[in-house]
């Protein structure tokens, strides 16, 4: 098999939860050997979640979904970090690593003193970054941070849900954990890049809440520049029926995407087939169907509830329409969407208690050097003989002895 992008790169990963850790799985799916830190008694919490929002959250061998989330293609050591000999182990590891990073909020790593000035001086060559909650500068710089969190300072639990909906609403799924995540595996590649080009070993910052308001960088701006941010979504109030959702016979939804109503109105009323809507002189113009949106949306609503999803979808593919449309899928449907599973954004792969399973891979291909799955979610220290022997050096006796010291 051809090597992968990040074959020979090692990452020393001390982070619990799932911002921070899902960078790390990235790293492992594109070839780097990731070694994962947890303390010999506490582990990372994320192993211990029992519910997400009411529901049962625990797996075959009880396992728990979000640790399987974010910490396929890794390594599991357990050190404790507050013993000396516990911080020895990592300089050992750093030695021989390129890259350390970390969710823990800085002053911990400073009172460890495993940060940045600490470490850098084990290995002149260390990439090393913090995965803050809020930056490393400002009062809030060392407050405890969360998706839900992040999902309310920036904005989005405003931009989510309907306008006549007048509550804010919290989007599940931990997106901005998992924004977080992706911005710190882009900006450590990055890093690794700048240390091959120039040689610069440095320390970086990404942060849940910067990583957050990257993601909506749109609606963002549209605030600064326009002054009023953009409105949130209103189907019964929509000035463009292309840019709209509708319920059909089934009980299924049907999403339009096309800002070109003019463009695309006259295809999109000629494969309804509705008779007269194509020459109704209240919609024939992008202005007449924003004036009349209230008489046109009710219309529409009559129509699609004529037909099931798929039906409508076949006879739209039938006509070789090219306006932007697709199926509002729920999450059961999502895993098991053919456009999903054919490009290997939904994957496969062997699991020790629940066999072969899909999971969510990475939405990124090489044709020489491919990413894969390297391994399932590491057991708690599952590696930890294996990296303290391949990797830092110990022999057997020297580990017996740190394990009976309570260092492992």
């Amino acid at each position: 098999m051809a090597n992968s992008p990040l074959e020979g790169v090692r990452v020393v990963e001390w982070a619990v939860w799932q911002n921070g850790p899902a960078a790390g799985y990235m790293l492992g799916d594109l070839g780097a050997e990731v070694i994962k830190i947890e303390h010999p008694r506490e582990s990372d919490p994320a192993r211990g979640v029992a519910t997400l929002s009411g529901a049962d959250a625990f797996l075959p061998g009880r396992r728990s979904t979000p640790f399987e989330n974010a910490n396929r293609s890794k390594k599991s050591i357990t050190l404790d970090l507050q013993t000396e000999k516990g911080r020895e182990v990592v300089h050992r590891l750093v030695e021989k690593s390129d890259i350390f990073f970390t969710n823990y909020r800085p002053f911990v790593a400073r009172k460890l003193k495993l940060d940045y000035p600490d470490l850098v001086q084990v290995n002149p060559r260390l990439i090393y970054a913090y995965n803050t909650g809020f930056g490393l500068k400002g009062e809030d710089s060392e407050l405890r941070a969360f998706d839900q969190l992040a999902q309310a300072r920036t904005g989005l639990m405003w931009a989510a849900g309907d306008r006549d909906f007048e509550q804010p609403v919290t989007v599940q799924g931990a997106l901005m954990d998992q924004i977080g995540a992706t911005m710190l595996a882009f900006a450590l590649v990055t890093a690794l890049l700048v240390r091959e080009r120039q040689g610069i070993s440095q320390c970086l910052d990404v942060s849940l809440y910067g990583s957050s308001l990257h993601l909506q960088a749109l609606n963002l701006n549209a605030t600064v520049w326009q002054g009023r941010p953009i409105p949130r979504h209103s189907r019964d109030r929509c000035r463009n029926p292309l840019d709209n959702h509708y319920k059909c016979a089934d009980g299924q939804w049907l999403r339009f995407a096309e800002s070109q109503s003019d463009r695309f109105w006259p295809e999109f009323a000629n494969a309804l087939a509705a008779e007269g809507l194509a020459g109704d002189p209240r919609f024939n113009t992008n202005e007449g169907r924003r004036q009349n949106f209230a008489e046109l949306i009710p219309l529409l609503d009559r129509i699609f509830a004529g037909k099931p999803r798929d039906e409508w979808l076949r006879i739209f593919k039938q006509k070789g329409c090219q306006f932007a449309r697709g199926p509002v899928l729920k999450a059961e449907e999502v895993v098991n969407d053919p456009q999903a599973l054919v490009n290997d954004y939904i994957v496969e792969y062997d699991h020790p208690t629940m066999g072969r399973v899909k999971t969510v891979g990475l939405p990124m291909h090489f044709d020489k050097t491919p990413a894969r799955i390297q391994n399932a979610p590491p057991e708690f220290g599952q590696h930890t003989e294996e990296v303290l022997l391949d990797v830092a050096g110990y022999s057997w006796e020297e580990i017996a002895r740190m394990r009976a010291e309570g260092v492992l």
